[in-house]
């Protein structure tokens, strides 16, 4: 049998009677004074505390994941930046690579043709030299000759007429 139907329970002269009694007066001042509508206040705030807590913390993590997203994209574009101005850069260099040979070329084939120029002006001048010398040296040779063929003759038409031809060719 159960205890509570036991008759000996319900008799004045049991505590167990008297703590019962007092625990549901105990609930019942409890209930009158509002208690439970006290503790359900303090812990709606606290869970309206922790929910906004929640809510801040969702809101903080959303505007992390935007801004780490936002990253990303700046991350990438950077990147891509990187990579073109690389490649211009290696496209100018190419560039003045070939603008510099060119250069190069075009001044060396200018001082090959100056050389050239210088020599065939070196040439010239020799040819011209050496051709002045060879007519003085003829003349000065023809002039001894000519002058030991008159010392011994006094006049020689042939020889008069050949002296004349001379200084008119030489002129």
């Amino acid at each position: 049998m159960p205890h509570f139907l036991d008759p000996h329970m319900y008799s004045l002269d049991n505590p167990e009677l008297w703590v019962g009694i007092g625990l549901l007066l105990f609930f019942g001042i409890l209930i009158m004074a509002g208690v439970p509508k006290l503790v359900a206040t303090v812990l709606d705030s606290k869970a309206a505390k922790i929910q906004s807590e929640l809510d801040e913390a969702a809101r903080l993590r959303a505007e992390a994941e935007a801004l780490l997203a936002q990253i990303r994209i700046e991350k990438a574009e950077a990147e891509a930046q990187a990579a073109d101005m690389l490649a211009a850069a290696e496209t100018d260099a190419r560039r003045l690579e070939a603008e510099a040979k060119v250069k190069l070329e075009e001044s060396m084939a200018r001082r090959q043709a100056l050389a050239e120029r210088r020599i065939e002006q070196a040439e010239v001048q020799a040819t011209a030299e050496v051709k002045a010398a060879a007519a003085d040296l003829a003349a000065k040779a023809a002039e001894q000759i000519l002058a030991a063929r008159l010392a011994g003759q006094k006049t020689d038409p042939l020889l008069d007429a050949a002296i004349a031809q001379i200084g008119a060719r030489l002129n």
